[in-house]
């Protein structure tokens, strides 16, 4: 259990980060990877260049792109069946007694 001037100083700490714009994450992984994980949230930190060009290449590898605008419309424009007359209408019928 904290103290009160514990608390008081952790609040005043984490208000500082938040001021620069830091936030605190908590993330579940092995305990082999903990150093590197470290070492990586400190470099993204920095956020200078070479912060946002290791951005960049993690959401790359990691497949962060964002999608993009009409991406089903064109997916559908790639089928082989572009172009093929088919015929999408259904027989109309009365349906059948449910019995209830």
């Amino acid at each position: 259990m904290t103290t009160v001037p514990q608390r008081r100083a952790l609040d005043a700490h984490r208000r500082r980060l938040a001021e620069r714009g830091l936030g605190r994450f908590e993330v579940r992984g092995l305990a082999s990877d903990k150093a590197l994980l470290r070492d990586l949230a400190r470099r993204l930190a920095a956020g200078d260049e070479a912060a946002g060009a290791l951005r960049a290449d993690l959401a790359r590898r990691l497949g962060g792109e964002t999608p993009k605008v009409g991406g089903i419309l064109a997916a559908l424009r790639r089928s082989p069946l572009v172009g093929t007359d088919l015929e999408l209408a259904r027989e109309e019928s009365a349906g059948r007694d449910a019995g209830l």
